[in-house]
């Protein structure tokens, strides 16, 4: 049984409330359908022109904003937003759908969160990945070419401790400093050594 037939079966079971929600329900029943909220958010009625007009006016009295299109000679009045669709199985009593709605949704969106903390957790990952390997190569050059013992004491010793830990975090090589630096003071030590880098390069 699809989410639609579900929430069918549920509004023709509803009897009493007001005029407006009866009608409400009475066009779900003619030719409203919901998509299942896992896969979009899309609740639609296919009437005829003077049900569209009638039911646009009475959702837009709800304080909904239901949007309308004409396809094949038929009117139809739809939504998109989740809290919408949500408001109109609150309007219809559907109250049994509703709680199965909000559920798939739930999970749809604490999806949604986890995979866009996966992303950018390895979108982090991959700069600060980025990153050390400049760092690395600015170091490895200056090594080459002159030698770390040109540098100033702080930046020798945050240059050492990058080569020796080339995976570490900036606030984990801080740490190992003496005496510690944080993030941001490990951050202009290695931005300087990978400027003094890019300088003795232009003048190679």
């Amino acid at each position: 049984m699809s989410f639609s037939s579900e929430v069918r079966k549920e509004v023709s079971g509803v009897t009493g409330g007001s005029t407006r929600r009866i009608y409400v329900r009475q066009c779900f029943l003619t030719g409203g359908t919901i998509t299942n909220p896992t896969k979009a958010y899309h609740l639609a009625f296919n009437l005829n022109q003077a049900d569209g007009k009638k039911l646009t006016d009475i959702l837009t009295g709800f304080d909904l904003k239901p949007k309308t299109l004409v396809k094949g000679g038929q009117t139809v009045v739809y939504l998109k937003e989740a809290e919408e669709i949500s408001d109109v199985l609150k309007i219809m009593d559907a109250h049994k759908s509703l709680l199965a709605y909000e559920s798939m949704r739930v999970d749809k969106e604490v999806r949604n969160l986890l995979n866009r903390q996966v992303n950018c957790e390895a979108a982090n990952l991959n700069k600060t990945v980025t990153a050390a390997q400049t760092q690395i190569d600015a170091i490895n050059f200056i090594a080459q070419e002159v030698g770390l013992s040109h540098l100033s004491k702080p930046l020798q010793e945050v240059a050492k401790l990058r080569q020796q830990h080339d995976t570490a975090n900036l606030a984990e090589i801080g740490i190992l400093l003496s005496p510690p630096v944080g993030k941001s003071g490990v951050n202009h030590r290695l931005r300087k050594i990978v400027e003094i880098a890019e300088e003795m390069k232009r003048f190679k």
